[in-house]
């Protein structure tokens, strides 16, 4: 059973809305399972009682690969599991972290393998290796907490590296940042502050608010002059640490403050000695503001039971499902250390003492969580004085997030009567146990923090996705050039690059899942226009969970038989996982019955606008009849329907993209454009004015019917490479000029031998003389990918003397251009640069700078460079 293919799909995919691990294998010889294999696995995984049968072992190995995953602390329920062909299996699961998922599938993989050939192994090194990994990457209480609220609100949350806690929350330029509880609004001087005990002392001081005397030593002798001075009992802590590091809380006498400050310097070079104050430890959690949760925090501690030593005890509570190392479990393991010995000490125990039935010892004087602490929730007891003190608290440091530490007898009096004092002022404090109180009621103080960084806001831009077989790069440019018309910062993602206001940031085919990750995550971007292929669909899922309007132009032949999509069918479906991202309006083309049948599959809340080159569509008139919103093309003009009136937005041969109305398929690009923009709430205003400015010409829509002239022929250079953008080009091609119409072109090697016979059979129909040429083999020997393309140009009944096989570009397009005459139309697709193009029109043409004479194009018409 070996890996062949795998690939991790880190958004909604072909095969569920979950990230998900798509791999494909070889089951080999392996055909069937030993005699006691389910026995033999439930004795190594007992979870698996609880799953589904499995009729295969590829099945079992998907189920293996969830509950191998559950185990490690990441659970997943989704799988799914088919056939490819006699020996290739489908494996796909759901995954919460994508290197546990790897390692789940090949350790799953091994398991079943070795128990069908009825092999017993010890897998428990590789077990423990694997949650290993899950606790590596594992999210901290606190930042998880913060991370669901926003997810709860729909607001989209980016984990920006799988190690760090730090997320993006949002998109674009209304995306926040997020690391633990310190979010991108926090003061970097307010965190300095907080972090500085002693100034923050001292701002609270003049602040009015109360606070323990003291000061900041240096030396053991200092540390016991200010002790004796203050009048022992003291607190001892560094400067500058965190998580209760270092701290002691009552020391005595000039002996326990020195073992104090030795602790303490551990942890910091400068020590801060202040009065103890007596009474108990209060956490106030003020977020934005306003507070948002109190807790009373106990120290760590065990109660005895009369038989159990203090060892036995410790060692029963850690085995508690709650506790754990770090930050990932609600509460923190009981830690033994020196510290903890020299407390039991003081209270006359040892860890081999048996404590009295219902004695409680301490293991620590401090009651912070990290040292294994627990907490009551107090939130609806804090003192109005003391809830407004702890707010102007966190004011006067300068933080949104603020954990106030308080010392005093009871929460619920004035906190002055009582003597209490404010200790601490916390940057990033921890909100587990607000979140998960031993006690009393849980708060939710994630989303007290979502709420201040976002208020009302789900964190979202506008995102429009678009896709289909043929067209995504122009109606895509077209739609984002409508966007910064209207002022809007910009970004696009196409087959040529990623653009931000007009400004390529990246060069090359960009029109999957990492480009559009790329625009999501620039705070500059405040729409984005994502063309969206099928290759990053299936290579790694979409980058977004949902977006404002989803495009699907159209479906036809291409790249069948690649990637596991071996039918039209199968390659709408995989187009149709756009179609259901939609979140607003989803838009579809009536034309085209795989794009109408997608309308059934959309969520029942999201708007269908359709768009049609056929005013008397019946899919269009019944939508416009039951009160839809559509745009189509009716007596050369592009009509508009926005569900109050219907209007004319502009005459065809006003849209320079449509080549004066000769190109049709743009005609039919622009209606989808100005459907997207009218579910995206521009107005018909905007509409208009963006499609009667939009050009494609080299600079802005590269490779997407460019015109050129040379020798008085017009050429048109053009991306197609399958048989729908090839009818396309040939119908633009014979409105364009009454001449011949004469290709050069070719089509990538992976297509499969039925697509190029019928590139080449529509080629023919279409055209007067064909040169073919090779840009791409692609596994193909050199030469039969043009064969193949001419085979099908003569059973469609071409004759030979206007078929040619040339294979390198240069020399294909040199021999069309011999055979042009001036007033001919020229289609050189599927053309690799524009640099290709250049250097063959410098080949014929050495003063290429007169256009050819082509009235109804003038306008979109420039030399050849």
């Amino acid at each position: 059973m070996n890996i062949i293919e795998q690939r991790v799909l880190r958004g909604p995919n072909r095969w569920s809305r979950l990230t998900c691990l798509q791999t494909i294998i070889d089951a080999g010889e392996l055909s069937g399972m030993a005699p006691g294999f389910t026995d033999a696995l439930l004795a190594q995984l007992p979870g698996m009682a609880g799953r589904r049968s499995y009729a295969t072992l590829a099945h079992a190995a998907e189920q293996v690969a969830l509950e191998l995953q559950t185990m490690a602390g990441t659970p997943v329920s989704f799988g799914l599991t088919g056939k490819v062909d006699e020996t290739h299996w489908r494996i796909v699961v759901a995954y919460q972290r994508e290197q546990v998922a790897v390692e789940a599938m090949a350790l799953a993989l091994d398991v079943v393998q070795a128990l069908a050939r009825g092999e017993a192994q010890d897998w428990s090194g590789r077990l423990e290796a694997l949650h290993e990994v899950a606790e590596r990457g594992a999210i901290g209480t606190s930042t998880a907490a913060v991370v669901n609220a926003a997810q709860a609100r729909g607001i989209p949350a980016v984990r920006l590296t799988d190690e760090a806690n730090l997320f993006q929350l949002g998109w674009g330029s209304r995306q926040k940042r997020l690391q633990a509880t310190v979010t991108g609004d926090t003061s970097t001087i307010a965190v300095g502050i907080a972090s500085n005990k002693q100034l923050t002392k001292t701002l609270l001081e003049q602040g009015g608010i109360p606070v323990p005397r003291g000061g900041v030593v240096s030396t053991s002798d200092e540390a016991v002059a200010l002790a004796t001075r203050l009048r022992f009992p003291v607190a001892v802590k560094p400067l500058d640490a965190n998580q209760g590091k270092g701290v002691t809380t009552q020391c005595t006498d000039a002996g326990t403050v020195r073992t104090a400050f030795d602790f303490a310097r551990q942890y910091g070079r400068r020590v801060i000695v202040e009065r103890f104050i007596e009474g108990r430890d209060y956490r106030l959690l003020v977020i934005g503001g306003k507070l948002a949760a109190a807790s009373l925090r106990r120290p760590p501690s065990i109660t005895g039971d009369g038989t159990s030593t203090v060892q036995e005890l410790v060692d029963l509570e850690n085995r508690n499902p709650a506790r754990g190392d770090g930050h990932t479990n609600i509460l923190t393991r009981l830690r033994l250390d020196e510290l903890a010995l020299a407390l039991l000490a003081e209270q006359g125990y040892t860890l081999d003492s048996v404590v009295p039935n219902g004695v409680e010892v301490q293991l620590r004087g401090n009651a912070n969580l990290s040292t294994g602490g627990t907490a009551e929730d107090v939130t609806d007891r804090v003192h109005p004085s003391t809830r407004e003190m702890c707010i102007r608290a966190a004011q006067i440091i300068g933080l949104d997030v603020a954990g106030i530490d308080v010392i005093c007898s009871d929460i619920s009096l004035c906190l002055r009567g009582q003597r209490g004092a404010l200790i601490e002022v916390n940057a990033a404090p921890g909100i587990r146990m607000h979140e998960y109180p031993s006690q009393g009621q849980a708060r939710n103080a994630g989303e007290s923090i979502v709420e201040a960084m976002f208020g009302e806001s789900d964190g979202r831009i506008p995102v429009i996705a678009v896709t289909g077989t043929n067209g995504k790069t122009t109606t895509s440019l077209m739609i984002a050039h409508a966007a910064r018309l209207a002022g809007l910062r910009t970004g696009v993602t196409t087959t040529e690059g990623v653009f931000i206001d007009g400004h390529q940031i990246i060069d090359g085919d960009c029109a999957g899942y990492h480009s559009a990750r790329t625009l999501l995550t620039t705070p500059s971007v405040d729409i984005a226009v994502l063309e969206t292929a099928r290759g990053g669909i299936l290579k790694r899922g979409l980058a977004f969970d949902r977006c404002a309007v989803a495009v699907v132009l159209n479906v036809s032949a291409d790249h069948l038989g690649l990637d596991g999509v071996e039918t039209v069918a199968e390659l709408a479906a995989v187009k149709a996982v756009v179609a259901n991202a939609a979140s607003r309006a989803v838009v579809l083309n009536a034309d085209d019955r795989l794009c109408v049948a997608m309308s059934a599959q959309v969520s029942a809340d999201v708007e269908r606008i359709f768009f049609s080159m056929e005013p008397e569509n019946p899919v269009l008139l019944r939508h416009l009849d039951n009160g839809g919103r559509a745009a189509w093309f009716q007596d050369n003009a592009l009509i508009l329907d926005d569900g109050l009136r219907r209007l004319e937005l502009l005459r065809a041969e006003r849209m320079p993209a449509s080549l004066h109305g000769h190109a049709r398929y743009n005609i039919a690009n622009a209606l989808a454009a100005a459907a997207a923009l009218m579910g995206a709430n521009f107005t018909p205003a905007q509409i208009g004015a963006a499609l009667s400015t939009f050009v494609s010409d080299r600079d802005n829509n590269p490779l997407r019917s460019n015109i050129y002239s040379a020798q008085g022929v017009t050429i048109v250079v053009d991306y197609a490479h399958n048989p729908a953008a090839y009818a396309a080009m040939a119908s633009m091609a014979q409105s364009l000029s009454g001449g011949r119409r004469i290709a050069v072109l070719t089509c990538p090697g992976d297509r499969r031998e039925a697509d190029l016979l019928d590139i080449g059979h529509t080629c023919a129909e279409g055209f007067d003389e064909l040169f073919v040429y090779e840009a791409d083999p692609r596994g193909r020997a050199s030469g039969e990918t043009a064969r193949t393309i001419l085979d099908g140009a003569r059973r469609a009944g071409k004759d030979d003397h206007l078929l040619h096989a040339i294979v390198p570009v240069s020399d294909a397009f040199a021999a069309a251009m011999a055979r042009c005459q001036p007033g001919d139309v020229l289609v050189f697709a599927c053309g690799s640069n524009a640099t290709a193009l250049r250097e063959t029109a410098r080949y014929v043409d050495p003063a290429p700078g007169m256009p050819a004479a082509v009235p109804s194009v003038h306008q979109a018409t420039v030399p050849l460079e």
